[in-house]
């Protein structure tokens, strides 16, 4: 008689644990396998020879991409923009633990060396809730019960993987934003109604230290959907972001891979089929070199 089996299920962890033991393994297999990353990043911010926005879509693509062939135990699926208007947070791919089963959503970014957008708020209710302070909020613990409010607090589920790129030297650093870390260490608030050509006002957060953290902006009629929500900045805030490849990394532009780009936009599918053939061999190719 076949005898029943009693395998324990993996256990499965918490959303936000599930993203933070990805970033873990994803910065471990950067550390083992640096090559690759450089040439996915190298691909992606060519992109940017075509259009200035097109390397943050292609991101997205190449990103999940990345994972699927690479990272074994996770598997990655792009969202896709036609599901915009059902996602019930912000995503761009989600990412599944192959050995817990965990799915999560991951926000992706490609964004220069400054202000960076951690949050759209799409229902315009972070900047309205602290409106009903005072200009200036000096209290740790005031500030602390404010953070614990609910338009603060969904905050924390949004998991973001910002690419930071300095286009001038070309390089890029994964930078993600320790938010637990962050919000936890706000002691002060401050309302900035002036300066750099403001047209609307900001609150700002700041540590016990003075140290800049993060500030969220106005969301009225009159802004900009897409300035709107919780911001932060990779440089005056850096003492709260992770590296997750360890800072710097080099990159350099693949001038070929535009010549692809434009010969596939005038070829048919039967051009596109032989070439998925021979990229899908060279991928292969790659696995053996890195021993994958």
């Amino acid at each position: 008689m076949k005898k029943e089996s009693h395998k324990t299920e993996p256990k499965k962890l918490p959303e936000t644990d599930s993203y933070k033991d990805f970033k873990e393994r994803l910065k471990l297999f950067i550390q083992k396998n640096p090559g690759l990353m450089i040439t996915t990043l190298s691909n992606i911010f060519t992109m940017r020879l075509i259009g200035n926005k097109t390397h943050g879509d292609l991101a997205e693509i190449a990103i999940a991409e990345f994972i699927n062939q690479y990272m074994y135990d996770f598997k990655s699926l792009h969202v896709g923009k036609d599901l915009y208007r059902a996602k019930s947070k912000e995503e761009d791919i989600t990412i599944t633990n192959e050995i817990s089963k965990a799915t999560f959503p991951v926000s992706l970014k490609a964004s220069g060396d400054g202000p960076l957008q951690l949050s759209t708020d799409k229902t315009c209710s972070m900047f309205p809730r602290l409106e009903r302070e005072k200009d200036l909020v000096n209290d740790r613990e005031a500030v602390q019960e404010i953070l614990r409010d609910k338009v603060f607090t969904d905050f924390n589920e949004i998991n973001v993987l910002p690419l930071i790129y300095d286009e001038k030297n070309q390089r890029c650093n994964i930078l993600t934003f320790d938010y637990r870390h962050a919000l936890s260490s706000a002691a002060s608030i401050q309302r900035v109604n002036e300066g750099s050509g403001r047209k609307h006002p900001v609150y700002r957060f700041f540590d016990e230290g003075g140290d800049y953290i993060c500030e969220v902006r106005y969301g009225g009629a009159s802004a900009n959907a897409l300035q709107r929500g919780l911001w932060t900045h990779t440089k005056n805030g850096l003492k709260f972001f992770e590296s997750i490849t360890g800072g710097w990394i080099d990159y350099s532009h693949n001038h070929i891979l535009v010549a692809l780009f434009s010969h596939s936009l005038v070829s048919s599918d039967v051009g596109h089929a032989n070439a998925l053939v021979v990229v899908k061999e060279d991928i292969e190719r790659i696995k053996k070199q890195f021993k994958l």
